[in-house]
């Protein structure tokens, strides 16, 4: 398992990839060849025909639905010497081998579904893993009033909101077009704005400003939950997806943060469940 402060290295690793530096091109013909290979495997098939399928939607331009923890399970090996004893008779080589085959394919696979996450910020901008059902969850909780978004990134939320039929304003400063695939593959138009100017503009004209994966080490964070709180819409309240104390979001924010309506938060997070190592969450915050 890996430490908050391994986690945090990870994610600062992946802020700095160029976007010239090409993600696994073959991620996905891999994870085809490896549900063909597991077919008779149903928790494997599972995962991979999860991961397959939330693809093939973001790829089209839907918002994908909520994953599964794409973790093996621990007694999976068990799982599969039952399945080839059920085929095979005791002895035959063809058993032995499919046992090879499977068994010395397994790290394989199992890293591959850890990896799902860089593959989506890799190929499509998108660090927060954002279902339809979270982002139907998060519409049903702002109701009628508009929303900013800022550090909206490719617009996967503010797309999902806005057909929904809410008003939203998504906002980025689109500063890392030039390191990684953020802002490069926009779902919807995002307003080439700062998070400060943004809140400036908009802020008297919407009821919640939504914030993202703000990365862990810049204050800029602080700074809008300090421009939300000094604003003259007194109503205006934020809404923080991230880790707390992990890999989003400065030390300070969270430190600073004052949670509100935590059964509301809870409601939301019904549909934004971790499925690995990253346990990022909705937060209501003023």
């Amino acid at each position: 398992m890996l430490s908050k402060k391994q986690k945090k290295q990870l994610l600062k690793n992946k802020h700095s990839h160029s976007n010239k530096s090409n993600p696994d091109s073959d991620y996905i013909s891999q994870m085809n060849a490896y549900r063909d290979l597991f077919s008779a495997v149903p928790e494997i098939g599972f995962l991979i025909n999860n991961v397959l399928q939330s693809d093939r939607l973001i790829k089209s331009g839907i918002l994908p639905q909520d994953l599964p923890e794409l973790i093996l399970p621990d007694n999976i090996q068990d799982q599969i010497f039952e399945i080839v004893n059920a085929k095979y008779a005791k002895g035959d080589p063809e058993g032995d081998k499919l046992w090879n085959q499977l068994t010395d394919a397994l790290p394989k696979v199992d890293k591959l579904l850890r990896s799902y996450r860089d593959y989506l910020e890799e190929t499509y901008g998108m660090w927060a893993y954002i279902s339809a059902p979270f982002v139907s969850s998060i519409a049903d909780y702002i109701g009628d009033k508009a929303v900013l978004e800022v550090m909206a990134g490719n617009g996967y939320i503010s797309k999902g909101l806005q057909n929904l039929g809410k008003q939203v304003f998504p906002t980025d400063s689109l500063a890392w077009e030039s390191e990684n695939e953020t802002g490069n593959h926009q779902v919807t138009n995002v307003e080439k704005l700062d998070a400060l100017t943004a809140i400036e503009k908009y802020g008297n004209e919407v009821g919640y400003v939504i914030m993202s994966w703000s990365p862990d080490k810049d204050p800029i964070d602080v700074q809008v939950l300090q421009k939300i709180r000094n604003a003259n819409n007194k109503e205006l309240k934020l809404i923080v997806i991230g880790e707390k104390d992990g890999a989003t979001n400065s030390a300070e924010f969270w430190k600073i943060a004052n949670f509100i309506d935590e059964e509301a938060a809870a409601k939301i997070n019904e549909h934004h469940q971790p499925f690995d190592l990253i346990k990022d969450q909705a937060y209501l915050v003023d």
